[in-house]
This record gives C-alpha cells, sequence and structure tokens, in this order.
C-alpha cells in the first residue's frame, strides 16, 4: 500500500467519525425539534376539540336538553362541523367511534379495517385521565399514522384525530435528508484536500522511488532527485542524492576490481591449462587454496605404480624419430587415460615408463585396489593399442606393471627455480623393483604382498571389486633390501582350469614355506598337469626336488635374494 493511501487512511477516519458525530448532532436536535411542534400542534388540535365537544355537552345539560335526542344530535353534529374546521390537510382525519367500534363521527371519509378498532379503543384506554395528551403511531384505514386520541364519555366516543405518518414526520425527513447530503459533501470535500495534500506530500518520496526504478532498470548510478521542500522529504531527496553519488562512485571501483579479477581469473585459469599437462589437477587446486602449505612434505600410506615397455631399444631401432615419438605419445595417452580415470596422478615419465601414485593430494580408502584395477585396465588398453599398432604395420609393445603399497613422503620435492610433485622413499623403489621382477618371473603384473593386505581388507569389507585372483610367486628380497616380500601375480578373472591350478599353486607355496617340500613338489607336479608350461609351477617344482634332496640350513626363511633389480 501506498504512503499516500495510508495518510488518507489515517486521516480520513479521524474526519469522518467528526463529521457524521457532528451532523448526527445537528439531525436529531432539528429532528427533535420538528416533531415536538408537530406533536404540540396535534395535541393542541385535540386538546380544543376535546374541549368544544365538553362546551357543547355542558350547553345541552345547562338548559335541560341532554335527554332530548334531536338536541344530542345537533350537538354531535356540531362537533363533526367543529372537527372538520380544524383539519388541515386532505390526508388528515378526525374521526371518533363508539364501543362497537362503528364510525360515528368523520371530518372525511374513513372505513377501519379488521381490528383496527379494537386496536384503537384499546390504546385511548391505556391513557388514565383519558384527554387528549399521547401521540402513538397505529394502522388505520390501511395506512400507517401517527395519532392522538381521546374518550369522551357523554357521547361514547373514542376521538382520533390522525395524520399519515410520511406527512406527519415530512418536515423531519427533509431535514434528514438534507442532513446527509450536507453529510456527504462534508466527507467528499476533506477526502479531495486530503488527496491532493497527500499526494503533494508524498511528491518527493515518489521521485525517488522513480530515480530507484530507473537505477534498477538501466543498471546507471547517475540518477538524481530535486530537493523540493526543506523538511524530512527535501533531507530524504538530498541524502538520496548523496547515496547514489557514494554508489557510483563505489560501482566504478568494484568494476575495476572486477575487472582485475575477471583478468586474474583468466589468468589462473591458462596457469591452469598448462601446468595441468605436468601437474595433477588436485595438486593445482590445492597450490591455488593454500599456497604456502604445498611446500611442506607429508608422510602417507600410497600405492605407487611402474609401468615399462618391454625392449623399448629394440622397438625405437626400428622407427623413424617421428614414428617413435607418434607412437609413443599415442601410448602414453591410452595409459595415462586409465590411470586417471582410476583417480591416479601420474608423476612422471621415465624415458618409456610411467611413474603414478594413488592416495594423494586426495585419499581414498581404495587407494590399493583402485591402483591394482588400474593396472589390469592398462593391460586390457594395450591390446587395443596392439591391434591399432598390428593393423597399421608397427611394432607391438609389451609392458610390465609393478604396484607397492606403504608410507612415503609426498610433496613439492625440488629447488626454487624447479620443483617437482613427487613421492619418495623406500616403498617407490619396491615398487619400481617388482617392475623389473616381471621380467624375471614372466608375469606381466606384480603386487607386494602389502597392496594383498589392503585388497583383502577391501573383500572383508564386502567390495565387490576386491574379489581379484592372486598367486602367489616367491617371497624375494631385492636389491638393497634385507627383508623379502612376497609378490603376488594378479588377474581380473580366470578360466576353469586356471581357477583350479590357483588353488593348487598356493596350498603348494604353503607347504613349500613350511618346509614341506615333496609334498609341495606333487602338487605343483598338479599344477603342471593343468597348465603344461606354467613357468612359475615349474620353477617352485625344481626348487622343491633340489631342497627335498638337500634340505635348507634350519635358519632358512624362504626368502630368494635377487642380486638385479
Amino acid at each position: 500500500m501506498k504512503i499516500r493511501s495510508k495518510i488518507i487512511l489515517v486521516v480520513l477516519p479521524l474526519i469522518i467519525v467528526t463529521v457524521i458525530l457532528a451532523e448526527t448532532a445537528s439531525l436529531f436536535s432539528a429532528v427533535n425539534g420538528v416533531n415536538r411542534i408537530a406533536w404540540q400542534f396535534l395535541s393542541f388540535k385535540a386538546s380544543e376539540l376535546q374541549k368544544y365537544a365538553e362546551s357543547q355537552w355542558n350547553l345541552l345539560e345547562e338548559y335541560g336538553y341532554a335527554q332530548r335526542p334531536e338536541m344530542l344530535n345537533a350537538a354531535k353534529s356540531s362537533v363533526e362541523i367543529y372537527a372538520k374546521s380544524i383539519v388541515l390537510s386532505d390526508t388528515e382525519r378526525i374521526f371518533a367511534i363508539d364501543e362497537a367500534g362503528n364510525v360515528v363521527m368523520q371530518s372525511a371519509p374513513i372505513v377501519l379495517e379488521a381490528g383496527e378498532a379494537e386496536h384503537l379503543i384499546s390504546s385511548i384506554k391505556k391513557t388514565d385521565s383519558g384527554s387528549a395528551d399521547e401521540i402513538a403511531t397505529m394502522r388505520l384505514g390501511g395506512d400507517e399514522r401517527s395519532f392522538m386520541g381521546f374518550y369522551f364519555e357523554p357521547f361514547g366516543w373514542y376521538v382520533a384525530l390522525s395524520e399519515l405518518n410520511v406527512i406527519f414526520y415530512q418536515d423531519a425527513y427533509e431535514i434528514a435528508f438534507q442532513t446527509i447530503i450536507v453529510l456527504l459533501f462534508a466527507i467528499a470535500i476533506p477526502i479531495l484536500l486530503l488527496a491532493l495534500f497527500a499526494n503533494r506530500l508524498t511528491k518527493p518520496l515518489t521521485r525517488v522511488i522513480g530515480a530507484m526504478n530507473n537505477i534498477i532498470t538501466s543498471g546507471k548510478l547517475d540518477e538524481r532527485v530535486s530537493v523540493e521542500y526543506r523538511d524530512e522529504t527535501g533531507r530524504l531527496a538530498h541524502t538520496f542524492n548523496l547515496m547514489t553519488a557514494a554508489l557510483q562512485k563505489a560501482y566504478a571501483q568494484i568494476k575495476q576490481h572486477a575487472f582485475n579479477e575477471a583478468l586474474a581469473h583468466s589468468e589462473e585459469q591458462r596457469i591452469r591449462e598448462i601446468f595441468q599437462k605436468y601437474v595433477p589437477k588436485d595438486v593445482i587446486d590445492q597450490f591455488f587454496a593454500s599456497p604456502e602449505k604445498m611446500l611442506v612434505g607429508q608422510n602417507r600410506k600410497l600405492a605407487v605404480l611402474f609401468s615399462d615397455i618391454r625392449s623399448f631399444t629394440s622397438i625405437s631401432e626400428g622407427l623413424a624419430p617421428d614414428e617413435l615419438v607418434q607412437n609413443l605419445n599415442r601410448y602414453f595417452s591410452t595409459q595415462v587415460d586409465v590411470i586417471m580415470n582410476r583417480k591416479g596422478v601420474v608423476d612422471k615419465y621415465i624415458g618409456d615408463a610411467i611413474m603414478a601414485f594413488w592416495g594423494a593430494p586426495v585419499h581414498h580408502e581404495d587407494d590399493a585396489l583402485q591402483a591394482v584395477l588400474a593396472g589390469l585396465d592398462m593391460e586390457e588398453a594395450l591390446v587395443a593399442f596392439n591391434a591399432e599398432q598390428i593393423a597399421a604395420g608397427k611394432p607391438e609393445f609389451h609392458i610390465g606393471i609393478g604396484i607397492n603399497f606403504g608410507e612415503v613422503t609426498v610433496g613439492n620435492i625440488g629447488s626454487e627455480k624447479k620443483m617437482d610433485y613427487t613421492v619418495i622413499g623406500d616403498p617407490v623403489n619396491l615398487a619400481s623393483r617388482m617392475e623389473g621382477l616381471t621380467k624375471i618371473y614372466k608375469e606381466g603384473f606384480l603386487i607386494t604382498d602389502m597392496v594383498v593386505a589392503e585388497i583383502v581388507r577391501l573383500q572383508k569389507a564386502g567390495n565387490s571389486q576386491a574379489k581379484l585372483p592372486m598367486r602367489l610367486l616367491d617371497m624375494v628380497a631385492v636389491k638393497n633390501r634385507k627383508e623379502g616380500v612376497r609378490i603376488y601375480a594378479v588377474k581380473r578373472s580366470l578360466s576353469a582350469n586356471e581357477a583350479k591350478a590357483l588353488t593348487l599353486h598356493n596350498e603348494a607355496m604353503g607347504l613349500y614355506y613350511g618346509r614341506k617340500f615333496s609334498d609341495a613338489g606333487l602338487k605343483f607336479q598338479a599344477v603342471l598337469q593343468i597348465l603344461p608350461g606354467d613357468l612359475a609351477a615349474g620353477e617352485m617344482l625344481a626348487r622343491c626336488n633340489r631342497y627335498a634332496k638337500t634340505p635348507p640350513p634350519i635358519n632358512w626363511d624362504g626368502v630368494e635374494v635377487m642380486t638385479s633389480k
């Protein structure tokens, strides 16, 4: 609701109530005065008629004619003539009725309807003295009439002086109508003046609102309003002008700041696009969020993957340099996509090798499992890659993959001029050794017992992706490590024969490490019957035969020491 309407709604009731009270008081006073005069006049005529009738009766008694019917009728006729003489309007009726309700005297014809005579007699009888001193309203002759009556005992008459209500109260009605007309004008004129005043009073506010709307619509802050009055509305207009001037200045500063921010964002986006080719996206996000923290290394448990192309030297010798780069880039593209799809971070390329890790900068519960699944995906992606190579008459690529899981140091490592976001530590070296052992064990994919422990943990937690067949191949101590580590081959799925052989092989490995070499040898022979030429089973069978003849020392722990890789 507009302020102008509110002003009118607040002030108008005060004016209307005041005018109505004043006019109502005047109306009541005027109407009561007019009605009093009308009542007094009708009462006067009734009184005079009653006196005249009494004078006629007194004459009859004085001369002894009261008992003579002709003289009594003459007196009654005289009263009737007198009644007709005091009638002032065509609608006025003066009449008398007897006890039976018959009209016995009338100034003009009147026909009483059923029950009206009885009602009239009853009303007149209610007066104490029977004199004409009370005015009432009653239906007489079918019309609503104001009347005054009295009982004249000598004649046995119930006399009534009556006038139609609309005539009797006509002056009062005219005064009421005139009062209503005056009241309407008395209300309408203040409303008009109030509306004009409110409009003039709120005009400065309307201009301020209009200026605000223009600012909202156009977005320009150069709108100003004129200061018309030296009051609150004038101060409001002046304050509005000051505010828009300040906002205009602030808006200019904001636009400049937004422009600078846009340039900075564009520059940041350009840096992101460039460095995402070298540094993981999550690392870049953390750097922009808190650059100071990126200079501090952290110790975390990560899964580290190394993959390497077998006989890459021979492949490179058979290709022109540009073909070699083209093939290598296409190979890296397929392998890196697989790693990143499994939430891995490509650390670096080492010649034809790829180093990647899982667990930093963002840690997940299944980092080790995702690393293993990425390795399996890489083998499958290589199959499709080699199909294209064969179709193009190019050499196939064969790779070895090794994965380890353990606590490493991760962070930005290097100098102020050149830094790498990378991981270092013994578990990284062991992952690299696992990749090297794939050549010795003729397996494309090897994982350590630390990785297996993580997968088993997820299997127990109900992770369906962790249900991977894993085959214990050996327990070795790689170069620069005294402790032995169990190494496993892992696949996504097995055929029926491979599954049967896997169960026998793992049982045989348990017997082998329990120094039951003959029993273990029998199971390895069973594996070879299922998978003829299986390298791992053949190697372990040879060891069992050797140890069965010449048992190892008492302190033998089953660890095979590797002097290379």
